[in-house]
């Protein structure tokens, strides 16, 4: 992998403890529990230690509505009266509509048409108002419009500073709440919510290994690291939505890596086959991308991480019920 140039604007571990504080009661501490199973003995050994970071319970479902509400307190008084843009499969979307109704302001949104009705709901009832486009290369173009048209700022899915300092607030929770962790499993989409947790996490616990997880539909990171540059991907062909971005961006991939040690690629059946164990297991209904970690800790990462003491980011549960027992598989 090429070296990478020290980025200055890098956030240090005091920059995420300030972000931490600037979010304050706005967003929950979601909690780290302790998995313990006969099936994660019998994948993983009986001497393994596994922590689930349950970002699930985070206000709007994910850990979108930190790096969105970080971006929107950071507006002026000028960038308030002209409201926010995003571009989102839905997570983000929701996201950016109640840290925009939290801070007074408005909230324009472009989603893909084939967004779960759950999501298209929820946006709604911050109070946003609803793009709907056919696609996310189409989606990309629509916000960029409505930013210069409109004069509203727009709050990127997973690139920028503020973005990846609110992804960061996750981590360093992590980190203290599961010390001596070994491995932390991360999904990526378009890389930000990766390039966060890894940056906190070997801020405070250098040792410990960060993997990133990947649908093989959209593997933009995969591609990227090997190019040495941020890549595109020409086609999103994955179940998990959420982490169908279409391309890697400058800011998070030099984090990324910098920060992840391995990456790996899962299969749609994976993470169908992981939303059923943690139903059964856990009792929550995840969107896909919410069990991308899981899936990649029960499959390619199972042997690797066998004995050890390993925590994976558990994040997405806006879903509807019938969407959920469709897609889950169930052992």
């Amino acid at each position: 992998m090429p070296e990478i140039t020290t980025d200055p604007a890098a956030p240090t571990l005091q920059d995420i403890e300030e972000a931490r504080a600037t979010l304050g009661g706005l967003v929950n501490e979601t909690p780290a529990h302790r998995w313990h199973s006969p099936l994660l003995e019998a994948r993983l050994g009986a001497e393994s230690a596994v922590f689930l970071k349950l970002e699930v319970f985070q206000r709007t479902g994910t850990f979108k509505a930190r790096g969105a509400l970080l971006n929107a307190l950071a507006l002026d008084e000028q960038g308030r009266d002209r409201g926010v843009t995003a571009v989102s499969a839905g997570n983000h979307a929701i996201a950016v509509a109640f840290a925009a109704q939290r801070i007074g302001t408005s909230a324009k949104v472009v989603m893909m048409s084939t967004a779960n009705p759950f999501r298209v709901a929820q946006v709604q009832a911050y109070g946003a108002e609803l793009v709907q486009v056919p696609d996310v290369h189409t989606a990309f173009e629509t916000v960029s419009a409505i930013e210069r048209d409109e004069g509203r700022t727009f709050i990127h899915p997973f690139e920028g500073r503020a973005t990846v300092l609110g992804s960061a607030t996750l981590g360093l929770e992590l980190a203290r709440q599961a010390p001596e962790l070994e491995a932390v499993i991360v999904p990526i989409g378009g890389g930000g919510l990766c390039a966060g947790v890894a940056t906190a996490i070997k801020a405070v616990q250098p040792a410990c290994r960060v993997y990133g997880v990947e649908p093989e539909g959209a593997d933009t990171m995969h591609r990227s690291f090997a190019a040495g540059s941020p890549q595109g991907i020409d086609r999103v062909s994955t179940i998990a939505d959420s982490l169908g971005a279409p391309h890697a961006a400058p800011y998070s991939f030099e984090l990324c890596r910098r920060h992840v040690d391995e990456l790996v690629r899962i299969d749609d059946d994976a993470m169908r086959r992981a939303m059923g164990i943690l139903f059964l297991e856990t009792k929550l209904a995840l969107e896909p991308a919410g069990a991308a970690a899981t899936a990649a800790l029960l499959g390619p990462l199972a042997e690797p991480l066998r004995g050890k003491r390993v925590a994976a980011i558990v994040c997405g549960a806006n879903i509807d019920a019938g969407t959920f027992f469709e897609q889950a598989l169930f052992p």
